[in-house]
C-alpha cells in the first residue's frame, strides 16, 4: 500500500498552540511520525539571569498560561529555600488553594478540547461553562482569572477574609455538583467512549522510557504524584486519594483529570474550612546566598522542576525549568502510531499539550 505524508500545523484547528507533525500513513492508518517545535520560544530562561529574582517572578508567572500559579509557586519555594525562609502557614495554605483551583480550571478546560475534537459539543460547552465557576472564585481572591500575582517572595499578596468563605464554599459545593454530572455523562455516552477507548495508549514501560509524569502516567498505572510523595506548602495536611487507572488511552486519560477534579474540590473545601489565622509574609533579603536547589511541584499536567543556582548577587546565575509537556511530545510518535487518522485530534488533545511552557 502506497504511503501519503500528512503535514499537520503549525497552525490547525485541531491545535491550541504551534507545533508541527509530519503523519506518514498507509490507507487510514499512521505508520509513523515527526513532530518539531521552537515556534514559540521565548528564551525565558536566559531573561531569569537578567533580572533579579524579585522582576523573575513576573516573568516565571507567563511560562504558561494555565498554569502560572505553579510556576511560580516552584520558583517562589526555590528561592525561599536558598534564602532559609519559613513561610509563614496561612500564605502556603492561599498557595496551595490556588493551585488547586488552577488544576480544577486546567482539567475541565482539556475536557471540553477533547471533547470538542471528538464531535461531542455538548461536553465542551458544559465543561466550559462549569469551568466558570472556578474562575471566578479565583477572581474572587485575586483579582485574576488566569494570571493571579499571587506569589511573592517569602509570601503571598492576597486574603481570604472569614466573611467571603462561606460564600466560596456555596461555589466550591456547586461545582462538584456539576463536575459529577459531567462524569455520569461521560460514563453513560457510548460514543465518547468508542473514541477514546484503546486510542494513543501509553504502557508503564513507555512512561518509565521516556519519563511521562503527571495524569498521563498516572492513567497508564503510574502511581506517582509529587503533592503526596514529596508534599510542599499546605499539602502534608491535606487527605486525598490520587486518582490512577492501568489502561493507559484516552479514556482512562479522561476519567483520571475528571476524578482529578473532584478531588481538586474536595482539597480546597479543606483548604478554606482549615484556613490557619497568623501573618501572609516574612522579610526576604534581595541578595541570595550562593548556593543551588531544585524545587518540584505537581502541576495540572504533572511534575514541574525548576533548578535555581544563585552566584550571591540580586541576580540567578541560571534558573532551568523541566515541565511536564517535553516528555509527552517525546511519547507521541509511539501514541499515533497505528490509529487512524480521524482519532490523530484525539490523540494530541488526550496528553494535554501545552507548547508555550515547552518552549519558553
Amino acid at each position: 500500500m502506497s504511503q501519503m505524508v500528512i503535514p499537520i500545523g503549525p497552525q490547525h484547528p485541531a491545535l491550541k498552540e504551534p507545533i508541527s507533525f509530519m503523519l506518514t500513513a498507509e490507507g487510514e492508518r499512521i505508520v509513523e511520525s515527526t513532530l518539531r517545535i521552537g515556534y514559540v520560544h521565548r528564551g525565558l530562561e536566559r531573561i531569569f539571569q537578567q533580572r533579579s529574582y524579585v522582576q523573575n517572578v513576573h516573568i516565571v508567572e507567563r511560562i504558561c498560561g494555565i498554569c502560572s500559579h505553579v510556576h511560580t509557586t516552584t520558583y517562589c519555594q526555590g528561592v525561599e529555600a536558598l534564602l532559609g525562609l519559613d513561610v509563614p502557614e496561612r500564605a502556603l495554605y492561599l498557595r496551595t488553594l490556588l493551585c488547586e483551583l488552577e488544576r480544577v480550571h486546567s482539567h475541565l478546560l482539556w475536557l471540553g478540547v477533547l471533547a470538542e475534537h471528538i464531535g461531542f459539543t455538548t461536553i465542551f460547552m458544559y465543561s466550559w461553562r462549569d469551568r466558570e465557576v472556578a474562575l471566578s472564585i479565583m477572581e474572587s481572591l485575586s483579582g485574576g482569572r488566569v494570571a493571579h500575582a499571587v506569589n511573592v517572595i517569602g509570601e503571598v499578596r492576597i486574603d481570604l477574609d472569614p466573611e467571603r468563605a462561606p460564600g466560596i464554599l456555596d461555589q466550591l459545593n456547586d461545582l462538584e455538583d456539576r463536575v459529577s454530572r459531567l462524569i455520569e455523562v461521560i460514563q453513560h455516552e457510548r460514543t465518547f467512549q468508542e473514541r477514546t477507548r484503546n486510542v494513543g495508549r501509553l504502557t508503564a514501560e513507555h512512561i518509565a522510557r521516556y519519563c511521562v509524569v503527571g495524569p498521563v502516567a498516572r492513567a497508564s498505572g503510574v502511581h506517582r504524584d509529587v503533592r503526596r510523595d514529596a508534599p510542599y506548602a499546605a499539602y502534608p495536611k491535606l487527605k486525598f486519594r490520587v486518582i490512577t487507572s492501568e489502561q493507559g488511552d484516552a479514556w482512562a486519560r479522561t476519567m483520571v483529570r475528571a476524578l482529578e477534579a473532584i478531588e481538586s474540590i474536595r482539597m480546597c473545601r479543606q483548604l478554606v474550612q482549615g484556613l490557619p489565622q497568623g501573618d501572609l509574609s516574612v522579610r526576604a533579603p534581595r541578595r541570595v546566598p550562593p548556593g543551588e536547589v531544585v524545587s518540584r511541584c505537581e502541576a495540572p499536567r504533572g511534575e514541574v522542576i525548576y533548578y535555581i543556582r544563585s552566584d550571591g548577587s540580586e541576580r540567578p546565575a541560571r534558573v532551568k525549568v523541566r515541565t511536564p509537556t517535553l516528555p509527552c511530545l517525546m511519547a507521541l510518535p509511539d501514541q499515533l502510531r497505528g490509529v487512524h487518522t480521524a482519532d490523530v485530534p484525539t490523540v494530541l488533545s488526550g496528553v494535554d499539550l501545552c507548547i508555550a511552557c515547552a518552549d519558553r
